[in-house]
C-alpha cells in the first residue's frame, strides 16, 4: 500500500465514552480500568484543544444504558458488571475534564460501537470526514470496536495511543496491535496527532 499520511483529508475526532465515573475516586462503574486510565482520559483534553483550536470536528460519545436495562443485551454477559446507567453520577460526560460545551456534536449510544445503532454516519457524511482520530475508552471495547467499524466504512482511522485506555493493560495492548493490523500507522501519540492538526506533520508512515 502506498504510505499514508497521519491526517488524511478532513479528520474529525471521536471523543469516546469519557464519562465522569473515570474520575471519581472510589466510584463502581461496573468495568475494570487498568492502571493508568485516569491519566490517558486526562491526557485526552490536549487533543480535544488541539482539535478546537485547528477548527477540526468533535463527536463526544456517552454510553447509557435505561435504568430498566432493556438495552443492555449481552453486554453482562462477559466480564462486565451493571454500568452508565442513565442519571447516575458517572454516567454523565466528564464535562470539566474534557472541555465539552453544549454546542458540541454529541451521541449518546446504547452498544459498543459508535456506529452501532447510532447517526454517526450521517454525521460523517456531513461533516466530509476522511481520517477518524480516536481518543478515549476503553481500548479493548469502544475504542476497539469503532475503529473496526470505521475501517470497514473505509475512513483513514487513527488511535491515540495514550489518550486511550482498556480494561487490562493487556487487553489495551492487544487491541493496539489489532487496530495497527488493520491500518498500518493507525496508532499515533497525542504529540504526533496534535503536531499534524497544527500543520507541523510528522513524517508520514
Amino acid at each position: 500500500m502506498p504510505v499514508q499520511p497521519i491526517l488524511v483529508g478532513r479528520a474529525v475526532v471521536l471523543v469516546i465514552d469519557i464519562q465522569k465515573g473515570a474520575f471519581l475516586d472510589g466510584y463502581d462503574n461496573g468495568i475494570p480500568f487498568m492502571p493508568g486510565y485516569r491519566d490517558a482520559m486526562f491526557r485526552a483534553r490536549r487533543v480535544i484543544d488541539a482539535a478546537r483550536a485547528a477548527g477540526a470536528p468533535l463527536v463526544f460519545f456517552q454510553e447509557a444504558h435505561r435504568p430498566a436495562m432493556i438495552d443492555f443485551g449481552r453486554e453482562l454477559d462477559g466480564a462486565e458488571g451493571v454500568h452508565c446507567i442513565e442519571g447516575a453520577i458517572g454516567t454523565g460526560i466528564a464535562i470539566e475534564e474534557t472541555g465539552f460545551r453544549a454546542d458540541d456534536l454529541f451521541i449518546r449510544k446504547r452498544r459498543y460501537s459508535c456506529f452501532f445503532g447510532t447517526e454517526l454516519e450521517i454525521l460523517l457524511k456531513g461533516l466530509r470526514a476522511e481520517t477518524l482520530i480516536l481518543i478515549g475508552g476503553m481500548t479493548d471495547v469502544c475504542v476497539h470496536y469503532t475503529f473496526v467499524d470505521g475501517h470497514q466504512h473505509d475512513y483513514h482511522c487513527r488511535v491515540v495511543t495514550d489518550c486511550v485506555g482498556g480494561t487490562s493493560a493487556a487487553a489495551h495492548k492487544a487491541s493496539l496491535a489489532a487496530m495497527e493490523y488493520l491500518q498500518t500507522g493507525a496508532c499515533r501519540r497525542a504529540d504526533e496527532i496534535v503536531a499534524a492538526m497544527a500543520g507541523r506533520e510528522v513524517a508520514p508512515v
